[in-house]
């Protein structure tokens, strides 16, 4: 990760969000990035308060990634 390098896990699953906004973005140029950010943001907040983070980032992903695809079709 260079100098991504996370010091903790809050850290690991901030970065590993990101990464989900980039990759739906270049995936889907024709959806506005924010509105990606949007919808990433409201996945991710769905797993607040759950103990176990390993996976949010690729969890979220998943179901970000079924809303963003439906927008770009539309």
């Amino acid at each position: 990760m260079s100098n991504r390098e996370a010091r903790n896990p809050g850290e690991r699953e901030e970065l590993g969000i990101d990464d989900v906004i980039d990759r739906l973005a270049e995936k889907y140029p024709g959806v506005d990035r924010e509105r990606i950010r949007e919808i990433v943001d409201e996945e991710h907040h769905a797993f607040d308060g759950r103990p176990v983070r390993d996976f949010v980032p690729v969890l979220v992903e998943k179901s970000s990634k079924k809303r963003v695809k439906a927008l770009a079709r539309a």
